[in-house]
Order: C-alpha cells, then sequence, then structure tokens
C-alpha cells in the first residue's frame, strides 16, 4: 500500500501578516506549523500503514523552509518525504498548485492512496484536494471522517451537515479528511532523532515534466485585487436593570435613540 499525504507549511493563524502592497501573505519571520487538517489525514494514513502494512510519503509545496515541516511529518511516522521547491511555483493559487503538486506525484512513481487535509487554515479554498484528483484523473472523495480498507476497495464515512454518507470506491483515490476520527499523535524520540537524520530531497521545476506557463502566478488564473482586515468592532454596553421589563424598555430606548428602530 503507497500511501502519499499532501502537506502545507502555513502561517500560525495568530500571526498572519497581509502586505498591502502585493496582497499576499507576509511569510517572513512568522511562525510556520503544519496546516492541522493535513495532520489530521497523516494520522489517518499512518493508522492505515499500521493495519494494512506499506509506506506512507508525504509531500509539500512552498519554499525551503518547508522542510522542518515535513521533518516533523517524519518524526510522527511518516517513511519518507519530498518537498517541491523552486522560485517558479510561488504566487500558485490553487490550480496552478495542484497541478505542481500532481506533477510530483507523478514523479514519485505509483501510489493507491493520496489523503489531503480537507482545507488550508490561510486560505480555506477546499480546492486543491478536488483539484489534484482532476490533474490525476482519479476519483474523489471529499470531507471523510473515516477511513476503512479492503484490498483494493475503500469504504469512507463522509461528514454532511446531520449525518454520514457511507461511501465505497476502488483504488487509486483522492480523499481529503476532517478531524473527526483522527487525533494526530505526538512525535516520540525515536522519531524525532530520526526526522533530524533525514535530508529532504527537493524537486524543482527542472526535475519535473511540466509547463512552464502553468506554474505560479503564470498559470494562476485566479488573482487577488484587494485584501484587507475588518475594522474593529466598537465595544458594545451592558444595561444594567432591576427586572428583564426594564432592561427590554432600556433596550428599546437605546435602539431608537441611535435610529436603529
Amino acid at each position: 500500500m503507497e500511501i502519499i499525504v499532501c502537506i502545507k507549511q502555513v502561517p500560525d493563524t495568530t500571526e498572519v501578516k497581509i502586505d498591502p502592497a502585493t496582497n499576499t501573505l507576509i511569510r517572513q519571520g512568522v511562525p510556520s506549523i503544519v496546516n492541522p487538517y493535513d495532520k489530521y489525514a497523516l494520522e489517518a494514513a499512518l493508522q492505515l500503514k499500521a493495519k494494512h502494512g506499506g509506506q506512507v510519503t508525504v509531500i509539500s509545496m512552498g519554499p525551503p523552509q518547508a522542510q522542518e515541516a515535513l521533518k516533523e511529518c517524519i518524526a510522527m511516522g511518516a517513511d519518507r518525504a519530498v518537498l517541491l521547491s523552486d522560485r517558479s511555483f510561488g504566487g500558485a493559487d490553487t490550480l496552478a498548485t495542484s497541478y505542481t503538486l500532481a506533477a510530483g506525484i507523478r514523479k514519485l512513481g505509483r501510489f493507491d492512496l493520496i489523503l489531503c487535509g480537507k482545507q488550508a487554515i490561510d486560505g480555506d479554498t477546499a480546492q486543491v484536494g478536488p483539484e489534484l484528483a482532476e490533474q490525476l484523473e482519479i476519483p474523489l472523495i471529499s470531507h471523510v471522517a473515516k477511513i476503512d480498507l479492503e484490498g483494493e476497495q475503500v469504504t469512507v464515512e463522509r461528514e454532511q451537515e446531520e449525518s454520514y454518507a457511507v461511501i465505497n470506491a476502488a483504488l487509486p483515490l483522492v480523499v481529503t479528511v476532517t478531524k473527526a476520527a483522527y487525533k494526530p499523535r505526538l512525535p516520540n524520540m525515536k522519531g524525532i532523532m530520526r526526522a533530524k537524520r533525514t535530508e529532504i530531497p527537493i524537486y524543482t521545476m527542472a526535475d519535473l515534466d511540466v509547463d512552464e506557463q502553468k506554474l505560479g502566478l503564470k498559470g494562476s488564473p485566479t488573482q487577488v485585487r484587494h485584501i484587507f482586515a475588518p475594522k474593529q468592532r466598537v465595544q458594545g454596553q451592558m444595561i444594567h436593570a432591576d427586572s428583564p421589563q426594564q432592561a427590554a424598555a432600556k433596550l428599546v430606548e437605546k435602539l431608537m435613540e441611535s435610529k436603529i428602530i
């Protein structure tokens, strides 16, 4: 069983800053973490490996510093890791990102199952997993809470608004994972030491069979025109009264003063 998990290194959401000139995230000097949903996908992969055997490979597209995120995944139990990193990959939207990831996965060779987090916490688009399946021309099941394998067949529980849908599918397959049944494990000392010794191979554009016009900004039809932080809300006011009736009367009076009603 060859399982590939797509990983993204994202800014810590408490530290996100936007460059007003370029409308892009400022990553320099900002703490980075492994996208939490991708950790759920990795945990799912590790549990499947423990039950059925095989190999878990993590892959990411990003700057050289993303090697640290991949090493964290190695420490958790992944067998190997690959980073796709090249200046030509920079500025990619979800379409260009999925195109590049698909090329990297083809470079890796055989695979049975590809797992992604349901979305990244920086962009929140939930588009890369589905677009990756399209690029590789294989089926997709999204928002999956639990995965079981039986030979070449996969049975998943897919989250819906108030229920779960049980779906059967054949391999190969792309699955995007939620956090429902998978609590990421903590790295142990053996895993941490192995990660420190691991050299992460880096694939550049020259290593992949790609069309340069479909990479990075050139291959990104989605362009951000403007981005801004919402204005901070004015602090509300507490209404004090001896009874609910008096509180309601004071509230109506203030709403009328403010010409809300």
